[in-house]
């Protein structure tokens, strides 16, 4: 078998075992947020920060759903890191964008933030101010979750069945997992472009 048809075949595995409860669970629970007037704030590093600043566009676009992320703000991003040191940038963004009980939160992340370990700390400190404000935290995340799986009020899990590709499964259908939410009929309000065209 070549390498690409084992990873296609690696990734049909790791979707088939996502629990499809939970995306239903984040789908209700952001589309709770809009119904009270909530905003959504997208927290991810590394490639998930790629993934937060396009969830972003598709989350207002075609959700209508206020949303953010801080990584679109480099200006901001580094010199809260520069001035203040990289644990609380995401924190001091939130409490500057005036997080409260009616927002959320959704953290893209390999691992879901691990404190103990030193590994995306910003989130760890971030999730647990949300928490702190009362607002609800959701997740996509691999590995065990991390801090994100522990304390998010939904939280999808990407099933790390083959260790050598945590990474790049997890990325890649993080993708997949917030289109989905994007496209549920729970959140989705507007018809994409070219769906709209006949």
């Amino acid at each position: 078998m070549t390498f690409s048809k084992e990873f296609l075949a690696e990734s049909v595995a790791v979707i088939e075992a996502i629990d499809s409860d939970q995306i239903e669970e984040v789908a209700q629970g952001i589309a709770a947020v809009r119904e009270r007037g909530g905003r959504l704030f997208i927290l991810g590093v590394g490639g998930s920060a790629g993934h937060a600043s396009h969830a972003v566009n598709d989350f207002r676009k075609i959700c209508d759903i206020e949303a953010y992320t801080p990584t679109d703000n480099v200006s901001e991003l580094t010199a809260r890191a520069n001035d203040e040191g990289w644990d609380t940038t995401f924190a001091a963004w939130l409490r500057g964008s005036r997080l409260s009980a009616r927002d959320g939160v959704l953290v893209f992340s390999v691992g879901g933030g691990d404190e103990a370990k030193g590994v995306s700390t910003n989130i760890v400190a971030a999730i647990r101010l949300a928490l702190d404000c009362d607002a609800p935290v959701f997740g996509i995340v691999g590995r065990d979750g991390g801090t994100t799986a522990q304390l998010a009020r939904a939280c999808v899990v990407i099933p790390p069945l083959f260790p050598d590709h945590i990474t790049p499964h997890t990325e890649g259908l993080c993708a997949v997992v917030w289109h989905l939410l994007v496209s549920h009929p729970a959140l989705a309000r507007v018809a994409t472009r070219w769906e709209s065209l006949k």
